[in-house]
């Protein structure tokens, strides 16, 4: 398993569209993907957990993923954390 912290960059926090992006990007992946913020853990792969986490501006997440091809999916995740969205 790798573990990373990202600060969320887009001024309107990590709202719906963002989160969409980055929920059809998880699920190309076949490991186990985990975001976490303010203590709380939810399913990467899933849009509904993670808008439960309320991410805002500035805050930081930590991304776990653990299995076949972690690395390129934390690479390629990470990116969607620290860009900035519409």
């Amino acid at each position: 398993m790798i573990s990373q912290t990202f600060k969320i960059t887009n001024p309107s926090g990590f709202h719906v569209r963002p989160t969409k992006t980055f929920v059809q990007a998880a699920n190309q992946y076949p490991c186990k993907i985990t975001v976490i913020n303010k203590g709380k853990k939810v399913n990467g792969k899933s849009s509904l957990s993670m808008l439960t986490l309320g991410i805002a501006a500035q805050e930081e997440v930590t991304l776990e993923i653990e299995g076949e091809r972690e690395d390129e999916a934390m690479q390629e995740l990470g990116k969607l954390f620290t860009e900035v969205h519409e």
